[in-house]
């Protein structure tokens, strides 16, 4: 499926001038019609995924406790 630049944006939840940024330096692949740059979604893809586990991860990471430092010493 092939998005305009403004659905692009709204997409990626980001700003229209941003978006064409990113197709003129070829940081986003898009074709051009003639009248207008078409951008594949399914590009985007893959970039989902990853976040979707570098989110996980995290919150692995948050959730994982505190172990006890065995060098603390009682001094009472």
């Amino acid at each position: 499926m092939y998005l305009t630049i403004k659905e692009t944006a709204e997409y990626l939840e980001l700003p229209e001038a941003y978006v064409e940024k990113l197709i003129v330096q070829g940081k986003i692949r898009s074709i051009h019609d003639g009248e207008r740059f078409l951008v594949n979604k399914s590009q985007f893809d893959s970039y989902f995924d990853q976040m979707e586990k570098y989110r996980e991860m995290i919150q692995e990471y948050l959730n994982e406790s505190i172990p006890e430092d065995p060098d603390v010493k009682d001094e009472d």
